[in-house]
């Protein structure tokens, strides 16, 4: 019987890398946007239930929260999730609410707390929804995660509220989340624009992931071999939190050893493009909107004339970025849908990429932190009583 293979490696000889669950969590995705989906669906008059009466409130607030990768869902989300709705929804990590609780929360406006957990036991997630319990009047809990024995599974149901429970495989085993990312934005982004809506997209955002995990795969194991010592990923608006979490995933993947960094293209001139020298790769996240492509298209062209870079990548839906094509990586069958959709196939790259970097570096990318001190689920938190 043949070994089943992933990112074009067989499972043997990932296994004997140590990298078998971060390979088959990353090529997973694309069935998983699809169980996900079938799950919401499901539960879509749960879902509603719970959730119209408080989205028919006008002072309704939707907080958007996680620690790490959980809390870079919030920021992905929340700028489109607040126009679609027309409610304020706001992405602030559980790391920032359980710091300085009396900054964030708000007593007397009603508040949706969305809880974002790959394995819902961290212990900012679980004081996060206690002190929001404590101080809003008014607080309705959602919870998504990957966990059903995890601690914030159970909370919502004990507090006015829903847990939405995902595959059993999207609780990835390997440290660094990506199954659990993809899957934990999707539903949220399906609940809040209307599970039926989704259903209608999610088999072409699932063909789109597939699709660039297929032709990319190679190509982002050639970018790994090239020995880039610095790593920045940019992009506007809902794709600045995309690359922020491309940025941790080489980070984690590596065990720190590459200099990674986000921004948006705008944002980047302003005294960050000084990290670029010869060794540096910049990938670029474009929108499909064509006012805000128009500055991506800007610090594009900027940094070809500054030919200061080792290489730049961009990641497009659309044709027409200038670049060879080596250097684009296209988005297939998504040219005009919503920037929200992009998010799936757009992270898929940046994942393999640190993949293969984590292998090159002689790292097991299941386990790449050998000394122990950084945990697939955190250690060491100290939760202190607030008075």
């Amino acid at each position: 019987m043949p070994d089943v293979t992933y990112l074009g490696l067989t499972e043997s000889a990932l296994s004997q890398a140590g990298g078998l669950w971060t390979a088959r969590e990353i090529t997973q995705q694309p069935a998983m946007l699809r169980e996900t989906q079938a799950l919401l669906m499901a539960r879509r008059a749960e879902i509603e239930a719970f959730l119209q009466p408080l989205l028919a409130l006008p002072t309704l607030r939707v907080i958007l929260t996680g620690a790490g990768t959980s809390a870079f869902i919030g920021q992905c989300l929340a700028p489109v999730l607040a126009a679609r709705l027309g409610r304020r929804v706001e992405a602030i990590p559980t790391t920032d609410l359980v710091c300085a609780p009396q900054l964030y929360f708000e007593a007397d406006t009603p508040t949706v707390l969305v809880s974002f957990g790959r394995s819902g036991n961290s212990p900012e997630s679980q004081a996060a929804v206690e002190l929001a319990d404590r101080l809003v009047k008014e607080v309705h809990h959602l919870v998504v995660t990957c966990n059903a024995e995890g601690a914030l599974a159970g909370y919502a149901q004990r507090s006015r509220g829903l847990t939405l429970q995902l595959p059993e495989a999207t609780h990835d085993r390997s440290f660094a989340m990506t199954s659990s990312f993809s899957c934990m934005t999707y539903a949220a982004l399906a609940v809040f624009s209307g599970v039926t809506v989704m259903d209608a997209r999610v088999d072409a955002i699932a063909r789109a992931t597939e699709k660039m995990i297929g032709d990319y795969a190679g190509v982002m194991q050639a970018a790994a071999a090239e020995g880039y010592e610095r790593v920045v990923y940019l992009g506007s608006h809902i794709f600045q939190g995309l690359a922020r979490e491309a940025g941790l995933k080489l980070l984690e993947l590596t065990n720190g050893a590459l200099v990674t960094m986000f921004d948006s293209p705008l944002g980047f001139r302003h005294g960050p493009k000084t990290i670029v020298n010869s060794r540096t790769l910049i990938v670029v996240f474009f929108s499909n909107n064509a006012y805000t492509r128009s500055y991506d298209l800007d610090l594009l062209g900027e940094l070809r004339r500054d030919g200061d870079a080792a290489r730049v990548i961009a990641i497009t839906a659309q044709d027409g970025v200038g670049l060879a094509r080596s250097d684009e990586l296209s988005v297939q069958g998504l040219e005009t849908a919503d920037d929200a959709e992009l998010l799936f196939p757009y992270i898929v790259a940046p994942q393999i990429f640190a993949f293969f970097q984590s292998l090159r570096l002689g790292l097991a990318p299941d386990k790449p932190n050998t000394s122990g001190t950084v945990n697939r689920v955190v250690q060491g938190v100290r939760i202190h009583e607030l008075s």
